[in-house]
């Protein structure tokens, strides 16, 4: 069956909870406001918002255990997300994450050191006919030779990809369509401004490159082109958790729909400007139609 996006990454539980008055204190109590277990990860959100915003997903990567799978498959029954290449196992609870939330700040918790360091996989090996069943894909550089391969069939296949905070130096970055990299990701370039971490991806791919800094200027090129720059949309931010994962699946919907690198970077600016005006965002995902609300103010 054919669909319009395969997902490849980090699909997991998570435990958000936004507080009533600030941001945790030691010593101090802090009141929750509002509690959820809804899907997360990078990919688990952009497969959310995709579908919002009308797109056809198959996704795969974790494994999802006895915890997260009830909430995982009700979540996405009446959606158009397929969740039949993914390995549910019963041995285990399942990967979450719980993160504390009040207004700009946000401090996620969780094992990711302890189960990357056990050496052992919990994740799946992409599946070569659900790559070349898609239109476009997107790829969490998270997942080791499993990440690469899902990489090579995309260009063997020529599907072209997103991917996130692939270093300049990645196979990943070198061959996608489009990286969108975080601030989270040119802090590691000790020293070294935003302009310069650039002109470094500029020169290794042909592809689009977008470097995101939070509430500050977006900065997009290709190579050989100059670097430009675009403010984020302004709105009125109730919390980011999950910002990034959809301006990823607002590149991912650009791409398919053939968007130029201005309006890519557009799109998704408004589609993550959507996102952080709300909570919880999987219960409240963008929609097409104010995604193009937002742009249109501008």
């Amino acid at each position: 069956m054919a669909y319009d996006v395969y997902l490849f990454g980090q699909i997991l539980g998570t435990h958000s909870f936004l507080l009533k008055d600030g941001f945790l204190k030691p010593d101090e109590y802090s009141e929750i406001k509002e509690h959820y277990f809804l899907p997360g990860g990078e990919t688990g959100t952009a497969a959310t918002v995709l579908d919002s915003l009308g797109v056809s997903v198959k996704m795969d990567g974790t494994w999802i255990g006895t915890e997260v799978a009830p909430m995982l498959k009700s979540f996405y029954e009446n959606k158009n997300v397929d969740l039949s290449s993914m390995n549910f196992v019963t041995d285990d609870d399942g990967v979450m994450d719980y993160v504390v939330i009040a207004g700009l700040v946000r401090s996620p918790m969780g094992r990711f050191q302890t189960l990357f360091s056990t050496g052992k996989r919990w994740w799946s090996i992409p599946k070569e006919e659900d790559i070349l069943s898609s239109r476009v894909a997107a790829i969490d550089p998270f997942f080791g030779e499993e990440t690469r391969r899902a990489a090579e069939i995309c260009i063997k296949g020529g599907i072209p990809y997103v991917t996130i905070d692939s270093k300049h130096d990645s196979f990943l970055h070198k061959n996608a369509a489009i990286n969108v990299v975080s601030k989270e990701c040119t802090e590691t370039y000790e020293g070294m401004s935003a302009e310069e971490i650039m002109k470094l991806m500029q020169e290794e791919s042909s592809g689009l490159t977008i470097i995101t800094q939070g509430g500050g200027d977006m900065l997009y090129a290709r190579k050989g082109e100059e670097i430009h720059h675009m403010k984020p949309h302004p709105v009125e931010v109730r919390s980011t958790l999950g910002a990034g994962d959809t301006f990823k699946a607002g590149c991912v919907y650009a791409l398919l729909h053939g968007m130029s690198d201005e309006e890519t970077v557009r799109f998704a600016s408004a589609c993550s400007g959507v996102a952080i005006s709300r909570f919880p965002l999987p219960l409240n995902p963008p929609k097409l139609s104010e995604v193009n609300e937002l742009m249109g103010r501008r």
